[in-house]
């Protein structure tokens, strides 16, 4: 009796390029999404004849997106265990307008009053997941309903008029740069060294979790390819602080920005809890099956949708300077796009950190170019709803083609 060897498949080959660009849903759209910003940038440098790079103008768009960013790393982990949260604006502009009614007419100190901000939008996102989740209302409903009434509550509790101005110890959360000890004028030196510090540790990530995938014997990326990746993305990065450090350096709500994409894209991928909101949303039963309380998980996902809403509601009074009635109006729509355009499914169960921080700076950079050169608001809406109908689609068509 004779036996045939099956020749075995040889790891880091073309089929793991395929899989990379084609036939995994999880490469391409990380990577996709992120080849998509270049090209988006780029596009508009050349149409508005070097604006959109210039050091000032970038700095814009990061001071505009902040609040949408934060929103969106919230937004993403309710998409992913499969809900949506229609009330983030309102709940946005209430906490913002809280904020003003404690530090500037009762006169709080900020970071007392930041802290009960947090608070009261921790427990906002509790009871909106109290009722997802224990009573199994839809989450559209329940926020929908929170929006109405988080949107009257900021009209009442403004008097229908604007407060300010905050105290400018607050004003530097989104209007601050980090310092320079180094005391550079042309060139901030401290921010140029951090981004190169961060390119060099995305490199030892990547370099690193490729040496794991060949220790435990799973298909690992093409050495040429781990290298190419990230001598591109990190010389885009490098590019990036270079710019910031040669106007005033690097905004302190780039460094909030930063830390929050990090703390929770290793919070969903690499803890227990994180994974659980991923089986939650692939399939609720099964999960509940298996042992994990879906309930809890659930409720928590809101509670930390209703922190992240309170921190972008400070973030854009911190930028406005002013809570007005109409903040956060709408808001909730750029959120969701962000998240759906970085790669979330429609479905739950998928969905990445870093892609919805990647798909906030594709609207923050198509708001941005269109406005300067001059495209109406009409049609910069009719544009963004088409685009995000256009990744919606791309989402579906994956997923159906990968059955």
């Amino acid at each position: 009796m004779t036996t045939e060897t099956v020749p075995s498949k040889r790891n880091g080959g073309i089929a793991d390029l395929k899989k990379m660009f084609g036939g995994g849903t999880s490469s391409l759209r990380q990577f996709g999404i992120l080849f998509s910003l270049i090209a988006i940038i780029v596009v508009f440098q050349i149409w508005t004849n070097g604006t959109t790079l210039s050091p000032q103008n970038l700095i814009n768009v990061v001071s505009q997106q902040s609040y949408i960013l934060i929103l969106a790393i919230g937004m993403v982990m309710v998409i992913i265990a499969g809900h949506i949260d229609l009330s983030v604006g309102s709940v946005a502009g209430f906490i913002g307008g809280l904020a003003a009614v404690l530090m500037v007419e009762l006169q709080w100190h900020y970071i007392p009053a930041a802290i009960v901000c947090l608070l009261v939008g921790a427990m906002i996102g509790g009871l909106q997941g109290y009722f997802v989740a224990f009573h199994k209302i839809p989450a559209f409903i329940v926020t929908l309903g929170g929006m109405l009434v988080f949107r009257g509550l900021v009209l009442w509790l403004l008097g229908g008029k604007s407060i300010g101005p905050f105290p400018k110890e607050f004003q530097l959360l989104s209007s601050g740069f980090i310092p320079d000890p180094f005391g550079g004028e042309s060139l901030r030196l401290l921010s140029l060294l951090i981004g190169c510090a961060v390119a060099f540790f995305i490199f030892y990530m990547n370099w690193r979790e490729r040496a794991n995938h060949i220790k435990y014997g799973v298909a690992a990326e093409p050495v040429g390819f781990v290298i190419g990746k990230n001598v591109f993305f990190g010389g885009a990065i490098v590019y990036f602080s270079y710019l910031l450090a040669s106007y005033k350096g690097i905004p302190n709500v780039v460094v909030v920005m930063f830390v929050l994409m990090l703390f929770f894209d290793f919070f969903t991928t690499r803890t227990t809890f994180g994974r659980r909101i991923y089986a939650l949303g692939g399939n609720e039963k099964a999960a509940r099956l298996s042992g994990i309380k879906t309930n809890f998980l659930t409720f928590y996902t809101f509670v930390t949708m209703g922190v992240m809403a309170a921190l972008g509601g400070l973030v854009f009074a911190a930028r406005l300077n002013t809570a007005t009635p109409k903040a956060g109006d709408g808001m909730e729509l750029d959120v969701i796009a962000a998240c759906f355009i970085g790669g979330a499914s429609t479905t739950g169960g998928f969905g990445k950190v870093v892609g919805a921080v990647i798909g906030a700076f594709v609207m923050g950079v198509m708001n941005n170019g269109m406005s300067i050169l001059g495209i109406g608001i009409d049609w910069q809406k009719v544009i963004k709803g088409v685009v995000l109908v256009a990744a919606v689609f791309v989402d579906l068509y994956q997923r159906n083609k990968a059955r």
